[in-house]
């Protein structure tokens, strides 16, 4: 198993309505890793060189290289699917597409027109409520209700293009990335190839493994003894079925 040159250094579920997950690192090396197809946008804190850097990063529906410098430090507030900023389409994030915001002396940014003081790993949720207040992110009541399993959330059409417009993707492309995400982390975890089949609900091994291709750009083996660096994966729970 290669050397990591992305060291994690913790990560934290939240009890804010907003967050999906508040994490940390940094690198040992410079090198590149392959970033994995995901559901959620972020807010991105860089430190490197003496610069701090603050990134709108937007979902990824597929994988993709990414070169990594050495000597850097990220901070990320991680977004629940349906949360949203109601002037900012997730969608013009997608893919890599994200946006460099601008810093003012290294420790405030612009953001909608207004100037935000850097959050921190420990005042996350306090930043966030902040931005909530000002309108600046919104929470989609039935994007939120068909990710905890409501099957008539989205059974409206205009509902659907709402559901698009909340999180950049469809829900079936949504539930794929989940299920393409636990299926990795089981892998890494030790269990056997055919057992994270019938886990994670893949017809058989092929279909296994056309999804982890698409969307995490490893086979099942290459997952499995760890033969890349990967963008940060944490355990969550199945997809909720539609």
């Amino acid at each position: 198993m290669p050397t990591p040159m992305i060291m994690f250094d913790g990560d934290r579920a939240s009890d804010s309505p907003f967050i999906e997950r508040i994490w940390h690192c940094h690198s040992e090396r410079g090198g590149t890793f392959v970033s994995v197809a995901s559901s959620h946008w972020e807010l991105v804190v860089t430190r490197l060189a003496g610069k701090t850097i603050v990134t709108l990063r937007g979902p990824e529906t597929r994988p993709r290289e990414v070169l990594c410098p050495a000597d850097g430090e990220w901070f990320a507030i991680r977004f629940k699917a349906g949360t949203f900023m109601p002037q900012r389409p997730i969608d013009t994030l997608l893919n890599g597409t994200d946006a460099n915001l601008p810093v003012t002396n290294g420790r405030s940014f612009q953001l909608s027109n207004g100037t935000w003081e850097l959050p921190s790993f420990d005042n996350a949720e306090i930043f966030v409520a902040r931005l909530a207040r000002a309108g600046i992110i919104a929470r989609d009541r039935a994007v939120a209700a068909a990710l905890e399993g409501d099957e008539q959330a989205l059974s409206r059409r205009s509902a659907q293009r709402h559901f698009l417009f909340a999180t950049g993707m469809t829900y079936s492309t949504m539930r794929q990335i989940e299920r393409a995400r636990r299926a990795t982390n089981l892998l890494r975890d030790g269990m056997a190839i055919l057992d994270t089949v019938h886990e994670c609900g893949y017809f058989d091994q092929a279909h296994l493994t056309r999804s982890l291709r698409t969307l995490i750009g490893l086979t099942p083996a290459d997952v499995a003894r760890g033969a890349r660096q990967l963008s940060f994966l944490y355990k969550s729970s199945p997809p909720a079925k539609p």
